[in-house]
């Protein structure tokens, strides 16, 4: 009983103290199937904090992608001048790369898209010095499946700040 309790506290301070090593060793623990109660919890809440980690980056990786593709629409004289290709480029290899990770995640970004899209038009507008009305719409804008696969189509470009919203 001592040894557990010893156990106990020692993972305990492990976790607070490195928590890349209290990784390590609830691991392993774990693959013996020797955890002490509090690991158990602790690996729990890690485990539901990765999922939302993941969404977290989807969210804010979907936001720097619709806001590029924005800028690239509203301001086609300066696309040869910017790093925007890259830009766009390197998001929607990420976003591709969480998203064959977790798939599931593809359902509550169509639900996220409209509250995406204004994020990413309020930080377009704040870097042109634009209006935010020229890069969002009157109407309410709901998003879909399709929406999101031109916006990660390695084709896609939006001609027209319009093209984003259809």
């Amino acid at each position: 009983m001592k040894k557990s309790i010893l156990r106990e506290r020692e993972q305990s301070s492990l976790y607070d103290a490195d928590f890349y090593l209290w990784t390590r060793s609830a691991a392993e623990g774990l693959r013996r199937g020797q955890l002490p109660d509090g690991d158990v919890q602790r690996i729990a809440q890690e485990i539901a904090d990765m999922g939302k980690r993941d969404r977290r980056e989807l969210r804010s990786r979907m936001i720097v992608l619709i806001m590029h593709l924005m800028k690239w629409a509203v301001q086609p004289k300066l696309r040869k001048k910017s790093s925007w290709m890259a830009t766009i480029h390197e998001q929607r290899d990420q976003i591709d790369d969480l998203l064959a990770d977790s798939p599931s995640l593809r359902i509550p970004l169509v639900q996220d898209l409209p509250q995406l899209y204004a994020r990413a038009a309020s930080r377009a507008a704040d870097e042109t010095g634009m209006s935010i009305g020229v890069f969002m719409r009157g109407s309410a804008f709901t998003g879909s499946v399709a929406h999101i696969g031109r916006l990660l189509a390695d084709s896609w470009l939006p001609d027209t700040i319009d093209d984003l919203f259809s």
